[in-house]
């Protein structure tokens, strides 16, 4: 049978509500569904929707513009693919949607709008695969949302269900800056869900006081270009894009802003999509995110034209790279570890001239005190680089996907480090650490930035030369002097998490020793 029509929400409601109200609809339908397993699969399918639905509709104001300026218009999405197509087509059933959405093989949809192409044309791709095949098309925008729809399937195994989650993003108005800034909004809110659901895969997201921190702290300009190697949903990028976005007042700065200033890249299907819907919903209107692993590439080759401004990110650690990734980077500081080969992308992608490029990388503690290969990457980083700041995060930051200590380095191409200035922060009195229900406010860096310009040492700053950390073997774990806790009197669970930083140390140290008997004890 065809779908029914849907009561549309009462004008009265605010668009927050409204909003809030629709997308909570849509997910509760989604939740009946036998083939959607939790977030992890209902979010996907929510985003590629809304996608389709915001592209339709802005291809639809541009089509307008167009044919008022009499020129020819050739659309992203042909008929009867567009949105508008199958999504407001009251003939078609939920089985026969189902099937138009995934199947490579199916009886195309008709309507009023797709009629006279699809004259003596019955069969042919269905939905997602027909849009997977722009992967290879000379359009770059096509090229963007065939890269989106490789990695999408429909998991929906209720076609009334599927057409009830349509009806409702139809109420959703793409072309209403207003409805765009404040689904972007919640959106950012189903993303923390998304997290809190992820598990293991908890490294894709950053809590959002510590990516504002970030960039503030770094404060990029109009006119520079940002990057994150490890986009992920697109947290960092989005964030700068904002940054960016209240220093545009002129067209001309607009246009910077939209096509010359926000890059970023990601290797996995699922958080590529995100990224570049949140990028979207946040008004960026052609994202330059790219999918595919930025560590595959040869380290030494990477040139000017590589460069950026401006590096934000959280790169994945504890992970492991394959040995052809390895091989990109220099044969002394080759290594599996992934976010050690991430920091020399990072340093190798900063600007030199004219202006020295700056970055703001999180960082686990097992690099501040790694030798090795770890070693001779942070000599580099000493005597090459700026290293200026080291921002030591407290404990409970990224709970409870990680109990690491992890940190922020700081560092720029202005010419060898001099000093390196740590601050540590540390959550307020009576408590001990942060956690998943009580996590850290961007307030807790209120301090930090406080004390950014004018820099005096005090009870949570301090600073170390670099000479100093050179001869110690360039272990940048430095404590706090102001801290006279012994390690005696900790409470068990810091016991416990130094104990295990311990234990770390020792296993990468074994893990060189292994690598140094295998190679003939060179």
């Amino acid at each position: 049978m065809a779908r029914s029509k849907r009561a549309t929400p009462e004008a009265s409601l605010t668009t927050a509500q409204r909003l809030g109200s629709l997308l909570k609809s849509a997910r509760d339908t989604m939740r009946k569904d036998k083939g959607l397993n939790g977030d992890l699969d209902r979010l996907p399918l929510l985003t590629w929707l809304m996608f389709l639905k915001f592209l339709d509709d802005h291809e639809t104001a541009a089509e307008t513009a167009a044919t008022l300026a009499r020129q020819k218009y050739r659309p992203t999405i042909d008929p009867p693919y567009r949105w508008r197509d199958w999504a407001l087509n009251d003939s078609l059933t939920g089985d026969a949607l189902i099937k138009f959405a995934s199947l490579e093989d199916v009886i195309l949809p008709r309507s009023k709008t797709a009629q006279t192409l699809l004259d003596g044309v019955t069969r042919g791709l269905g939905l997602i695969p027909y849009l997977r095949s722009f992967t290879s098309s000379a359009d770059a925008k096509r090229r963007v949302v065939g890269e989106v729809f490789t990695g999408v399937t429909n998991r929906m195994e209720s076609g009334a269900l599927f057409w009830d989650i349509v009806e409702q993003i139809n109420g959703i108005h793409f072309d209403s800056t207003d409805e765009i800034h404040t689904l972007g909004h919640l959106y950012e809110s189903m993303l923390k869900e998304m997290r809190d659901a992820a598990g293991d895969s908890g490294e894709f997201y950053t809590p959002r006081a510590v990516v504002r921190f970030m960039v503030q702290a770094t404060n990029p300009r109009l006119g520079e270009t940002v990057l994150d190697p490890a986009a992920g949903t697109g947290g960092f990028l989005v964030e700068s894009f904002g940054h960016l976005t209240g220093q545009a007042k002129k067209a001309q700065d607009r246009e910077i802003l939209q096509s010359r200033s926000i890059f970023g890249q990601e290797a996995k299907p699922l958080p590529y999509m995100l990224c570049l819907m949140n990028l979207l919903l946040h008004g960026l209107e052609s994202p330059a995110v790219t999918k595919g692993n930025s560590l595959d590439v040869t380290l030494t080759q990477l040139g000017d034209a590589d460069r950026v401004d401006v590096i934000l990110t959280n790169p994945p650690f504890g992970g492991e790279e394959e040995k052809g990734i390895q091989d990109g980077f220099p044969a002394d500081k080759q290594t599996s570890e992934t976010a050690l080969l991430f920091l020399q992308l990072i340093m190798r992608r900063l600007r030199k001239t004219p202006k020295p490029g700056r970055a703001a990388v999180v960082v686990p503690n097992g690099i501040l005190f790694g030798d090795g290969v770890a070693g001779r990457i942070k000599q580099e980083l000493l005597t090459q680089f700026n290293l200026h700041t080291v921002v030591r995060l407290p404990n409970g930051v990224f709970a409870p996907y990680t109990a690491i200590p992890t940190n922020i380095l700081f560092f720029d191409r202005s010419g060898p480090t001099i000093d390196v200035w740590y601050y540590e922060l540390t959550p307020p009195e009576g408590r001990k650490q942060y956690t998943k229900t009580a996590p850290i406010p961007f307030e807790a860096f209120a301090d930090c930035l406080a004390w950014w310009p004018k820099r005096v040492g005090n009870e949570r700053a301090w600073k170390v030369p670099a000479v100093e950390l050179v001869a110690s073997g360039c272990n940048l774990d430095s404590k706090n002097p102001s801290d006279k806790v012994d390690a005696e009197h900790l409470p068990p669970e810091e016991l416990v998490e130094s104990i295990l930083v311990k234990e770390a140390k020792i296993a990468a140290i074994v893990g060189e020793i292994r690598a140094l008997l295998a190679g003939g004890g060179a």
